[in-house]
């Protein structure tokens, strides 16, 4: 009782403090929040432990009210089960049946973790179950079955997914690899101890799936989106990068909120719904970040993990009530007039080499790349990284593009691992080595000047030009891209499986790496090779990210913790302005010059 006490008056401190602190020109952002809810919608998870503290007494419940209302959110995911407490139906219900009589939306959800006396933990370094165990599908089953009739809706947490190497699994796997048989088991009991079981109780109930940030791990560990999205009723996004700068959550970049999301939709097709993610590891910046991207990927609902930093608050919360408008305006946008650019090959389920989430650091370079799930043979630039291997009718479809002038972006790992690298190679003007020689690199030849790094470049093979023009070099007689015609190589190396073991890193980058380090003359180089035939052409350092609207707009951030300097070159006639004042944007002969700001962004709208 002192806990909840403690709680309470938490609760109602904070509630006093963050509306007291709202803007002046937003003095009800409840009623903002419901006034452009059909643009952007905020919602809230709660998990099991707190509503077990909270929403037990009728002044629990008031003040977890005044918070929401404070800061506008409409929506309310109600977590069944978590770490090993099970939430009661009747508080799940009568705490549903509150939330809705004061105007919310509520939705039922389960984290799938283990806990005491619940399930069977799984053998291996995370908190995951052994979803082969019987008392872990039953102990489940019994949860879906007892909330489904409470809900219209349910959510599945990130953790469909298992690691384990228990002997009761090692058996059940027989001779095939892990992750196919985790594949197999996921897809499988994804059906018999989830969906099944609400349905049964309850047929009209839609269940979403939550999938996590590391896409390029999913297939590892048991999630399989070549599958599950048909099986589930709506698919959620994890967007939470959190801090880039930061080792906690893995040196992760902010562009893989936009890669992620994006990605999954090309899989889930019209199921794709909000994106989800967190204050962990967030400063108020990094947390406003996460919301950005995850609206210029297309999310109309915002679902932030989780209630509790709204209880203890987060300095994220004032920037996120101050830029609702604006993220509500350019969510409308982007509804209509989504980010286009390179597309980025990435098929379901496939392997990364040495370019594990390589495409967030493109992202980065300031090129607007956006991946797909289908090789893209419409497109005018395509980026063909390692995880494009998997399909293994590459080359004849490399060869089509060709023949339509399409330019293409490959990495040495790429044409290692694809079928028909050799003939790949020849294409490219480049000898066909398969060998690994890797090298690490604490400087680049820039303009012909060594350049030294702040973190080493590593890349993984040598290129040896046959009739291919150098473009870059990481040191005399080492290239690090080539161009022949309309194909381009380039020896990234991002992270492996053995840069991920050297530390004990499961999911997230295990370190920074020199490819955000190049110097600009280099970025200009590389963005180059990216950009299509009559494109805007950006000249600015890395960290600087260049989303490209349809219709002609454009969004930029600045990621970097210094001012930046940018010239972009609009290579179309045309006016613009600043897309959330809308005040004219200066564009002498086609160039646009803008001064940003640390860690600022903005939206350049065609007028």
């Amino acid at each position: 009782m002192m806990k909840l006490t403690f709680v309470w008056i938490l609760f109602v401190s904070f509630v006093f403090i963050s509306c007291a602190h709202q803007p002046n020109k937003i003095v009800d952002m409840k009623g903002l929040a419901e006034e452009r809810k059909t643009d952007l919608k905020l919602s809230v998870y709660i998990v099991a432990q707190t509503i077990d503290q909270l929403f037990r007494t009728e002044e629990g419940r008031r003040e977890a009210v005044s918070v929401l209302n404070c800061n506008g959110i409409s929506k309310v995911y109600l977590e069944a089960y978590r770490s090993g407490l099970v939430i009661s139906p009747d508080l799940l219900r009568s705490s549903a049946a509150f939330l809705k009589e004061n105007g919310f939306e509520v939705v039922g959800g389960i984290a799938t973790v283990p806990g005491p006396g619940f399930g069977k933990a799984q053998e291996g370094t995370l908190t995951w179950f052994n979803w082969q165990n019987q008392k872990t599908q039953d102990d489940l089953r019994k949860v879906m079955e007892d909330s489904a009739p409470i809900f219209d809706t349910f959510i599945i947490d990130d953790f469909l997914c298992t690691a384990d190497t228990s002997l009761e699994s090692k058996a059940a796997r027989g001779n095939r690899s892990w992750p196919e048989y985790r594949r197999s088991l996921l897809t499988e009991l994804a059906q018999s101890v989830l969906i099944n079981p609400a349905k049964a109780k309850n047929p009209a109930i839609k269940i979403i799936i939550k999938y996590p940030q590391s896409y390029d791990r999913f297939h590892l560990f048991g999630y399989d989106v070549a599958t599950e999205p048909a099986l589930f009723d709506g698919v959620w996004v994890g967007t939470e990068t959190r801090g880039q700068y930061t080792q906690r959550y893995g040196f992760v970049q902010p562009y893989e909120g936009f890669i992620n999301y994006r990605w999954i939709s090309t899989l889930a097709g019209n199921k794709i719904g909000a994106a989800w993610f967190d204050h962990g590891d967030c400063t108020d910046i990094d947390f406003i970040e996460q919301a950005y991207q995850s609206v210029l990927a297309g999310a109309k609902e915002l679902v932030m993990f989780n209630f509790d930093s709204f209880i203890s608050g987060h300095p994220g919360h004032h920037l996120l009530r101050q830029d609702f408008k604006k993220l509500a305006d350019l969510a409308r946008e982007i509804a209509t007039r989504p980010v286009v650019g390179v597309a980025g090959y990435k098929p379901p389920n496939s392997d990364a080499g040495g370019d594990l989430y390589l495409m967030d650091y493109i992202g980065m370079f300031g090129i607007s790349l956006v991946p797909v799930s289908k090789y893209p043979e419409n497109s005018k630039v395509i980026f063909l990284p390692s995880q494009a291997a998997a399909d293994r009718e590459i080359l004849p479809k490399i060869l089509k593009s060709i023949e339509k002038g399409t330019k293409i972006i490959m990495t040495a790992g790429f044409i290692v691992n694809a079928n028909g690298g050799d003939k790949i190679a020849s294409l490219a003007g480049i000898k066909y080595v398969t060998t690994p020689s890797p090298k690490i690199s604490e400087s680049v030849l820039n303009e012909g000047i060594k350049q030294k790094l702040k973190f080493p470049l590593t890349t993984d093979f040598k290129i040896v030009p046959e009739d291919a023009r150098v473009l870059l070099e990481v040191s005399a007689g080492e290239p690090f891209l080539i161009q022949k015609n309309n194909l381009f190589v380039i020896d990234t190396h991002t992270f492996s499986q053995q840069d991920f073991d050297a530390v004990g890193e499961v999911l997230l980058c295990p370190r920074q790496i020199g490819l955000l380090e190049l110097p600009r003359p280099w970025m200009n180089t590389i963005r180059s090779a990216f950009t299509e035939k009559d494109g805007p052409v950006l000249d600015a350092s890395s960290r600087i990210s260049m989303q490209h609207l349809t219709g002609g707009g454009f969004f930029l951030h600045n990621y970097n913790q210094e001012k930046a300097e940018i010239y972009l070159r609009i290579l179309d006639e045309g006016s613009y302005v600043d897309g959330f004042s809308r005040k004219p944007i200066e564009v002498s002969d086609k160039n646009i010059r803008l001064e940003m700001a640390p860690r600022s962004r903005i939206w350049i709208r065609r007028d």
